[in-house]
């Protein structure tokens, strides 16, 4: 199973990435050395563990994602989910809501959800 955590520095370059991909390689040493202050060394390192998870691909110098931004947080927050509460997304909820009150627009927003993903 692919493990779908990102170290902080990480999840910064993946999402230059996403927000610039198709990037090609060069273009992305520049941009990490800008924003990150990355040499390109760094950038390749990083860009090739990345790859080598399945997150990331680099196909003639051409950087895109094999898994997209929305994607990615859905499975690293099911992960989680997982990993903490044994899958239960209601033991979840409940230990969120034991220090995070909700609001009238918040409740609504999720009997809206759980409504649209019940199980029929």
């Amino acid at each position: 199973m692919t493990e779908y955590k990102l170290a902080e520095i990480e999840s910064k370059f993946v999402e230059i990435i996403w927000e610039n991909e198709p990037i090609y390689s060069g273009d992305l040493v520049k941009l990490c050395n800008k924003e990150l202050n990355w040499k390109k060394s760094t950038t390749y390192t990083v860009l090739r563990k990345l790859c080598q998870r399945g997150i990331l691909q680099n196909n003639d110098a051409l950087v895109t994602s094999l898994i997209k931004r929305d994607e990615f947080y859905s499975l690293q927050s099911k992960q989680f989910v997982d990993e903490t509460f044994n899958g239960s997304l209601p033991k979840f909820v409940a230990a969120f809501t034991r220090s995070t009150k909700l609001n009238e627009k918040e409740i609504k927003d999720l009997l809206k959800l759980i409504n649209e993903h019940k199980e029929v």
